[in-house]
């Protein structure tokens, strides 16, 4: 069965492959892909940046082993933000992990693989529930992955988002103390990965709402009024992609709840 069709369709979206090139410091500051040497590479990039996902994910995996990268990024992003089957939605997440540590195997140094492995966990964990997973060891593969994806590339901006993901979940359905004593999750820590991660990436929007998100788990309602302002921030950030655009069109969804 077809993917859905993204929903946000923009010219500016739409990329040559010079047009890209000049584009991909800013379009990859949250993820710092390096830009392809292969030709095939490119044009599924340039489809993941148009929200031509389902392309973007067969390109990918066409080229083998070094199209994982663009094909789990574009499977990931579509699952999270546009399958609308929770069953099908869970099991692309799985299907991200497995080949994820099928390239973690053969190419160790490349952060990707680390990554979205990382990522496709943490959505199937929240997909199945926080704690469930956790007592399946998922969240310790989660923190591995992102831990290794910091140490190969320092300024992954969504590696930084996803580790203040790690603590505030943690916390919030833990405690602090079992989530400090049994997972190493701590506030502190927390607080400290979602600013970092907007240092490196100013202009994210995601930065933003999950920041929000995690400062409400782990400051409670006090903190709500700075998420707020967060999330209106993040409304108003200029997306440069479909995957930005569905960042924002989220953030703009969490304000009129």
């Amino acid at each position: 069965m077809a993917w859905s069709k993204f929903p946000y369709p923009d010219d500016s979206y739409v990329h040559t492959p010079a047009s890209l090139k000049k584009a991909w410091a800013r379009l990859h500051a949250g993820d710092a892909e390096p830009f392809p040497k292969d030709a095939a590479l490119v044009d599924a990039w340039i489809a993941f940046h148009a929200g031509e996902f389902e392309k973007a994910a067969k390109l990918g995996l066409a080229a083998g082993m070094d199209g994982y990268s663009v094909a789990n990024k574009a499977t990931a992003i579509y699952a999270n933000y546009l399958e609308k089957s929770e069953k099908k939605k869970l099991a692309m997440f799985e299907e991200v992990a497995e080949r994820c540590e099928a390239q973690q195997k053969e190419q160790p140094k490349n952060a990707a693989a680390w990554y979205w492995h990382a990522y496709a966990l943490g959505r199937y964990a929240q997909g199945i529930s926080i704690v469930k997973a956790l007592s399946q060891g998922i969240g310790n593969k989660v923190k591995n992955s992102l831990d290794t994806t910091v140490k190969l590339a320092p300024k992954h901006a969504d590696a930084h988002i996803g580790l203040g993901t790690y603590h505030a979940e943690i916390i919030d359905k833990v405690g602090a103390m079992i989530g400090g004593l049994t997972y190493g999750a701590k506030k502190e820590d927390g607080l400290k990965f979602f600013k970092a991660a907007l240092k490196l990436n100013p202009d994210s929007a995601i930065s933003r709402v999950e920041y929000a998100n995690g400062l409400v788990m782990l400051e409670g309602k006090k903190k709500m009024e700075e998420a707020v302002k967060l999330y209106e921030e993040a409304a108003a950030c200029e997306p440069v992609d479909a995957m930005e655009r569905l960042d924002v069109e989220l953030a703009k969804a969490e304000l009129e709840e």
